[in-house]
């Protein structure tokens, strides 16, 4: 086999090995932030309330996203209560966003020493896509002071079963450390 065909499968097999993972990175659990304040004394918070819950056009999805940070809640021992008694305060916002992005690929033509050489074609594709934003923020209530914020974004599947893993998988990452200083639970 001669160099310069040899060197055309070397660089197709590595594009494919490429856009593989490029494609596995897609299908990844959100990207997830988490802050909070050091002074804080997260053994002091007991009870929390919706100051704010989310947005969304989906009722259910709404539900589900409200439903998924009571459960993380209690599991850490906090526990729902009203607006005047509880020691937390929760805003929670989400944000939608369409984006594209645009994938060239190329075929025929060879690849002759450091320029390409022979004819080839270029195909270039729009794809455009949605990403989700969840924000969460927690006060303590009777200071007012922000203690903690997570940030959870990523791109919205197109199934709600996709969704409701997405959504989970997002609030497990940003729960993973809470309330700080707990990450040996």
């Amino acid at each position: 086999m001669n160099a310069p065909r040899l060197q055309t499968r070397l660089f197709g097999a590595s594009f494919l090995v490429a856009c593989s993972l490029a494609l596995a990175g897609c299908a990844s659990t959100p990207d997830v932030q988490t802050d909070h304040d050091p002074s804080a004394n997260f053994t002091s918070f007991h009870t929390y309330y919706w100051a704010k819950e989310p947005e969304t056009a989906n009722p259910l999805a709404k539900q589900r996203l409200i439903d998924g940070i009571d459960a993380r809640m209690r599991a850490e021992g906090l526990s729902l209560a009203p607006e005047g008694s509880a020691d937390l305060a929760i805003i929670a916002n989400v944000a939608t966003q369409q984006q594209q992005s645009l994938d060239t690929f190329y075929s025929g033509g060879g690849y002759y020493g450091w320029g390409w050489g022979g004819m080839g074609t270029a195909t270039t594709t729009v794809r455009t896509y949605t990403v989700g934003t969840l924000v969460l923020d927690m006060f303590d209530a009777k200071t007012k002071k922000a203690v903690w914020r997570g940030v959870a974004s990523g791109t919205v599947p197109d199934s709600k079963e996709k969704l409701a893993t997405a959504v989970n998988a997002g609030l497990d990452k940003m729960f993973a450390d809470f309330p700080p200083g707990s990450a040996g639970k």
